[in-house]
């Protein structure tokens, strides 16, 4: 009995020893975040375009930070604009665009006194010619696995930016590829999820991308899926290919990039 009374002594001493402890985080100057991928997929005319700016926010506030009043342009190689237009707070598009495969685009930005600039050039891509279903797949050999195959052209360096989109999905799923050791050569994407099920339509696009769009993203995404630990090293910060002609120094995070898409919605078996 005696043991007893002192274990519910030592319990109720730690419990009153309890304090609530505030983490002083230091807040960083906001950033600005530019979404500017123009995707032109293929039988469309391509003439809706998007382009987002946003700032980056603190740790704790929960609500994104849009960026307004920005003057955004995009124009090809023969110095024609296409302008787009604030339509909600840090959402600018335009409807008329006018895409072309392997010409070369300039971004424009004037924001707050200053100018930022990216040049990328809309890459083709090919088509998906099959999409296959394996029940049997996964690390588990009992997931769903798809493979969506294309062929890569023979003697052109390609890369390519896969996305599978599902419905128990926040965000795509992204792959990416180059045809280093497979030009000309029938090959796939792959996607395999535990919570894949028959009935469920799955949106498959593949991506013509250059090849320092290529880079980026498997920077970001090598990034993305290491876990790392309180003792690891940082992650290195990625730029992308914005930069600020005022100031060659600020870190824009975001990328200017153009691609043919090609897309195939599958039913699952």
């Amino acid at each position: 009995m005696r043991k007893f009374f002192i274990l519910l002594g030592l319990v109720s001493l730690l419990s009153a020893c309890e304090d609530v402890v505030e983490v002083d985080l230091e807040e960083a100057q906001p950033r600005l975040i530019v979404d500017a991928i123009l995707s032109w997929k293929k039988g469309t005319d391509g003439a809706n375009q998007t382009i987002k700016l946003t700032r980056t926010r603190g740790f704790f506030e929960q609500e994104p930070n849009p960026v307004s009043g920005a003057s955004i342009a995009v124009s090809n190689s023969s110095g024609k604009e296409f302008i787009f237009e604030e339509v909600t707070s840090g959402e600018y598009s335009t409807d008329n665009f006018e895409p072309e495969l392997n010409e070369l685009y300039s971004l424009t930005i004037e924001l707050d006194g200053s100018v930022y600039t990216a040049e990328e050039t809309l890459k083709p891509v090919v088509a998906i010619d099959s999409i296959e279903q394996n029940d049997e797949g996964g690390f588990s050999g009992e997931d769903i696995e798809l493979k969506a195959f294309y062929k890569d052209p023979e003697g052109i360096e390609n890369y390519y930016l896969f996305k599978f989109f599902a419905p128990f999905l926040a965000f795509p799923d992204f792959n990416v590829f180059d045809d280093e050791f497979n030009d000309g050569n029938r090959i796939f994407g792959l996607f395999s999820e535990e919570d894949l099920a028959p009935e469920m339509e799955i949106g498959v696009q593949i991506h013509g991308i250059s090849r320092e769009y290529f880079n980026f993203l498997e920077i970001l995404l090598a990034q993305a899926g290491s876990a790392g630990g309180p003792f690891e090293t940082q992650p290195a910060t990625v730029r992308g290919n914005i930069k600020n002609e005022n100031d060659s120094e600020e870190l824009i995070f975001g990328y200017f990039g153009l691609s043919e898409v090609d897309e195939v919605i599958y039913t699952i078996q």
